[in-house]
């Protein structure tokens, strides 16, 4: 029966009495409210748990309620006393699962026991833990080369749990690391390595206290990072000016009201985040900052025409920076017809942004995967440091760069070893401390593992957590991928679907979540350790009784299939997995940067890993800070677009009752969307001039010339502002539109954000 989705209920600010609202809400659906409640008061606490959400940064002076919306749905959704047995599994076949929603699947709660595939029955069966290590090692052991097995890890994993996972695989013999990072900010890492020789920004949260003009490009921190609104309001609040760019008009990026602020709460106030918000069109980021660029050179032309002081920062680029003048030429031989088709702002527009950051003494800019989910991510990332550097907005206080991470800790998984192409320095590290010879050869990244699955040169999935199935491109390609695994494993809190399309053997392994208590042997509480994407790394010990007894830890876990597959004579898995101050002992012997770690990770607030780059000190090819010289690109997926009638330009994002593939409700509030997921935005006027109305339903074909036929059905139209020619709608559901073999240069992450489709009527596909 159709409902109506489209609603006049859309939140005139971000946070305020729905953001309460919707916290209660979620907290009475885990049907654990008490606990949930008790929980949330000691997450991002230095004698609590890292929230499970977003790698935002904690303050340095925190307060009792360090938590956001969107942390408690993610506790609520851990700590519900919901839970999927056995009997569960012995009612419903894994071909019947198959058409369940997420959202329905992960509802039926916590995962209480090890289970075994059963083909014959096309059912999950329970299993002990050590005859699902035996399997899982002797199939492993059976494969004829190590390279033929895949290690995926989630963003959510310590980084304990991940340091004996990269351990684990490398003393099996391969450097297969597909992760998370593949997907979101493989761009960031590759783009600021090369700039200042780091792969992660420079920035503290104290920063955001300093800093006057903030540029906030291609991320909606309303629903993806809450607690980063309430610095963002705070800078506003005293004068700095906060400049977005967004395709996309979001409530969150346009006022908010604090929870946490009594009166503004009994007065139904709220505050203006951005001070400027503009929309260029998907993929046009790069093009606007080359826009800044070329008249921050035109106003340094002519400052030094009328004999004033020059507006670059020259004693920086002086000692400091290389490529300055090579950038300049390409800056200037631009034209301004060409920033602006390409960006979709006008000149004037983009004058303004310059002047703001051209006042500000002390900028900061910060993206996330609206940039980086393009075919030229790498080039836009360059392009915005480029213009920080003109003015030396690196390594001082107030200003840097900042890429924001999605999973709590996908930044440290690669600091400690995550990395399908390891650095030298770290498998030299290891062979010095286990002793054993390292892989060396580069392994696979989600693309390559995708295609080594499916061309039958990969045998076996091993999933440190996520949901890879879902979460990756070209959903029907990526089941038939996994489908045809000698080996499946899963380590998961919930059931996904990335568990319904098991290889010959497959195993769905239970693990305890981030805030639960974790006790070894002796019963002493663990903890892990996570990282921000501040370079702080926490301690995280959990509060909450595990979801059933026969839960295990992601270490544990981690140490039985090692201890199965490679044996214990070099590494004693049983001693770190009771121990995992062990572990850490490891991490400080092996990676720069950790010493005296198990002491420094007791404080409270942790630490902050040494960043060269926030010290002005650039490990870099020149040893300097690097521009880069790129052209535009020929044209955009809009410019194409343009050429093509009938064709759209389709980005991915989640709705606000979402994180990541984890759907935690149905709602949308932020944008006006009730009730249903199946909902594609688009502009008003694209509507009328494809004769449809909010309402109207729509299938959304993908026009990839490859061969593959993608079809989205049954998509219902909303009427949003937005560029013409773009529409938008959520993930994972559009993730089977989006193309395996269209991804970014030099960062093959895929091109999520800019899917060149075309709509049709469902009666059409008749």
């Amino acid at each position: 029966m159709d409902h109506p989705v489209a609603s006049p209920k859309r939140s005139s600010a971000a946070g305020g009495w729905g953001a309460l609202k919707s916290c209660g809400k979620h907290l009475l659906s885990s049907r654990a409210p008490l606990s949930g409640a008790r929980a949330m008061l000691k997450a991002n606490q230095p004698d609590g748990f890292d929230c499970p959400g977003c790698a935002w940064g904690d303050p340095a002076h925190g307060s009792s309620f360090e938590f956001c919306e969107n942390g408690v749905k993610a506790v609520s959704w851990e700590a519900t006393d919901k839970r999927t047995p056995p009997k569960f599994f012995a009612k419903h076949t894994v071909s019947e699962l198959r058409g369940w929603t997420d959202y329905a699947l992960e509802g039926e709660g916590r995962l209480t026991h090890p289970m075994r595939y059963d083909a014959a029955s096309d059912r999950y069966l329970p299993v002990s833990w050590d005859a699902a290590f035996t399997e899982i090692g002797a199939t492993l052991r059976g494969l004829d080369s190590p390279d033929r097995a895949e290690f995926y890890t989630s963003g959510r994993a310590s980084n304990e749990a991940a340091y004996i996972y990269q351990l684990f695989a490398r003393l099996y013999g391969t450097n297969n690391f597909p992760d998370c990072s593949n997907m979101c900010h493989e761009a960031s890492g590759i783009a600021l390595q090369a700039a200042i020789g780091i792969g992660k920004g420079t920035v503290l949260l104290e920063d955001f206290e300093k800093a006057d003009a903030i540029f906030v490009v291609g991320q909606n921190p309303g629903t993806n990072h809450p607690r980063m609104l309430g610095d963002l309001r705070k800078a506003a609040t005293r004068g700095a000016r906060v400049v977005v760019y967004n395709p996309v008009r979001e409530r969150g990026l346009e006022r908010f009201a604090d929870p946490q602020n009594t009166v503004e709460m009994l007065r139904g106030a709220s505050a203006p985040v951005a001070s400027h918000y503009y929309q260029p069109r998907p993929g046009g980021d790069m093009a606007v900052f080359r826009g800044i660029a070329k008249a921050v050179f035109a106003a340094d032309d002519a400052a030094l025409a009328a004999g004033r002081p020059s507006v670059l920062d020259r004693a920086f680029l002086s000692h400091h920076a290389e490529g300055h003048e090579a950038y300049r030429v390409v800056v200037e031989a631009t034209t301004w017809e060409a920033i602006e088709d390409q960006s979709g702002l006008s000149r004037a527009d983009i004058e303004v942004a310059a002047e703001v950051y051209l006042g500000a003494d002390k900028v900061i800019c910060t993206w996330a995967m609206g940039v980086t989910q393009h075919k030229h991510s790498v080039a836009t990332i360059r392009e915005m440091t480029n213009v920080m550097l003109l003015r030396g907005n690196i390594g001082r206080p107030g200003a840097g760069l900042c890429p924001v991470r999605g999973h709590s800790n996908v930044q440290g998984d690669r600091t400690v070893g995550i990395n399908e192409k390891p650095p030298a320095a770290l498998l030299d590290a290891l062979e010095r401390e286990i002793g054993f010879v390292a892989p060396r050869k580069h392994g696979h990244n989600v693309i390559g593992a995708i295609g080594a699955m499916l061309d039958g040169s990969s045998k076996a999935f091993i999933g440190l957590g996520g949901n890879f199935a879902r979460a990756t491109p070209d959903t029907a390609l990526v089941a038939k991928a996994l489908a045809s695994c000698e080996l499946t494993v899963h380590i998961a809190t919930k059931l996904n679907h990335s568990h319904l399309v098991p290889g010959r053997v497959a195993y769905l392994l239970p693990c305890i979540g981030r805030t639960e208590i974790d006790r070894n042997s002796k019963g002493k509480i663990q903890i892990v350790t996570v990282e921000d994407s501040m370079s702080m790394v926490h301690g995280s010990g959990g509060i909450n009784k595990p979801a059933s007894p026969e839960l295990r830890s992601e270490i544990a876990i981690i140490a039985g299939m090692a201890a199965a597959t490679v044996g214990s004579d070099k590494v004693d898995w049983a001693a770190l997995a009771d121990d995992y101050d062990g572990i850490r002992a490891l991490i400080e012997r092996t990676i720069p940067g950790f010493a005296g770690y198990n002491a420094r990770v007791r404080r409270p607030r942790g630490f902050m890993l040494r960043n060269l780059a926030a010290e002005r000190n650039f490990e870099t090819t020149t040893g300097k800070a690097n521009f880069s010289a790129e052209h535009l690109p020929e044209a955009t997926e809009h410019q194409q677009a343009r050429t093509k009638a009938g064709t759209f330009v389709l980005q991915t994002f989640r709705s606000h009752d979402q994180y990541n593939t984890t759907v935690y409700g149905l709602d949308d509030r932020y944008r006006g969307v009730y009730g249903e997921r199946q909902v594609l935005f688009a502009h008003p006027d694209d509507l009328a001039e494809i004769r449809a109305v909010a309402g109207d339903r729509v299938d959304i074909v993908g026009t990839h010339d490859d061969g593959v036929v993608r079809v989205a059905e049954g998509f219902r139209l909303v009427p949003f502002d937005m560029p013409r020619g773009s529409l938008a709608g959520y993930y994972p559901e559009l993730n089977v539109l989006v193309p395996l073999s269209s991804f970014g240069k030099e960062s093959d992450t895929p091109t999520s954000k800019s899917v060149m489709v075309s709509l049709r009527r469902p009666a059409e596909a008749a």
